[in-house]
């Protein structure tokens, strides 16, 4: 019944969705509504690991440091007391920028326009100073990395990200959509008085707009061949290394423990580019019962992606459904929570 439990209450949201769960790789179970097992989901903050193992590959090649600052690469940066932020404090939110125009919701408004979205990056002034909080970057974590990503390697994320991860993981997957797979996806919509996002999520030029912290379009089984393949250290299926196990190894390193975040106003555990495990109780996306060794990250509670390394458990859920945040983040840790449980049973 456990399995059944997390489907019920999936079906109780309403919308469309794609659940996939594995444990060593094999599929323990996979339900779907509202949609097919191509269509392609708008996956929100589920693309930061994404984003993040871009930065991580290229300072696994010598390419960059993780902790020299990033104007070094993007002299434009260092402007507004930002000369010294690294990409380490990115990853871990700790720059101090968590919006580059002020709030949040300036930041999405201009979302769909890369060169307005970096340039604002580049001019804004730290609201904390680098180094001290930990403050989601909701959106800005994207554009400087996935501008950093492009000065250093002289590529969009978005192509560096499908030749070095999406190809050789056979994934069904674009940082932005291109104009031919609009009709394979699902339209955002909204459920509890958020209204706003799916009129805007849903127009073809945000579709097709690379947002490196929001914009991934993908199916669950896709998503889970990239989870499978950090949980086997860098090798995809096949046996092709596309990370050393030191790199993986050090995405996932802790580097907040359970501090207040100043965006989200609740304690976090994070690691270099992912959302971790533990904090017993903590609603969170990955759910109150979560281990400490479990990873991966919530999207907006839309859509959600975990992994744990111990027991070779990958989860995904893939959803069209928004929310207010506090009811949708509500859903998603008790959906973790009930996936927790059911891989328990088994």
């Amino acid at each position: 019944m456990g399995w059944e439990r997390v489907k019920a209450f999936a079906d109780a949201r309403g919308g469309a969705y794609s659940i996939l769960a594995l444990r060593g790789g094999r599929v323990v179970a996979e339900f779907r509504r509202g949609c097919g097992p191509d269509s392609l989901f708008y996956c929100f903050s589920v693309t930061k690991p994404v984003t993040a193992m871009a930065v991580h590959l290229l300072a696994e090649r010598g390419r960059l440091d993780l902790d020299r600052p990033i104007a070094r690469h993007w002299p434009e940066f260092g402007r507004n007391g930002k000369a010294a932020i690294t990409a380490r404090q990115v990853l871990t939110h700790r720059a101090g920028v968590p919006a580059a125009l002020g709030h949040p919701g300036l930041d999405i408004a201009a979302m769909g326009d890369w060169d307005l979205s970096v340039r604002a990056a580049a001019r804004a002034r730290p609201r904390y100073r680098p180094g001290r909080v930990v403050a989601y970057h909701v959106l800005t974590f994207g554009f400087i990395l996935g501008e950093l990503v492009r000065r250093v390697s002289g590529e969009l994320i978005d192509r560096f990200a499908g030749r070095e991860f999406f190809a050789p993981l056979g994934m069904d997957a674009h940082l932005r959509l291109p104009a031919g797979e609009v009709r394979r996806v699902v339209p955002v919509r909204g459920k509890g008085g958020n209204l706003a996002s799916p009129v805007f999520l849903n127009r073809p030029a945000m579709r097709r707009a690379l947002v490196p912290a929001a914009s991934l379009h993908t199916t669950a089984r896709s998503l889970a061949s990239f989870y499978q393949m950090l949980l086997a250290d860098g090798l995809t299926a096949s046996g092709r290394r596309l990370l050393r196990p030191a790199t993986v190894a050090s995405a996932l390193a802790v580097s907040s423990d359970g501090a207040v975040d100043r965006t989200l106003r609740q304690r976090q555990r994070y690691g270099q580019g992912f959302q971790l495990g533990g904090l017993p109780g903590v609603v969170r996306g990955i759910g109150t019962a979560s281990p400490p060794s479990a990873f991966g990250h919530n999207g907006s509670a839309v859509c959600n992606a975990w992994a744990e390394p111990e027991r070779q458990l990958v989860f995904i859920y893939l959803s069209n459904t928004t929310q207010l945040i506090r009811p949708g983040l509500a859903f998603a840790s008790a959906l973790s929570d009930l996936a927790w449980a059911a891989f328990d049973a088994a």
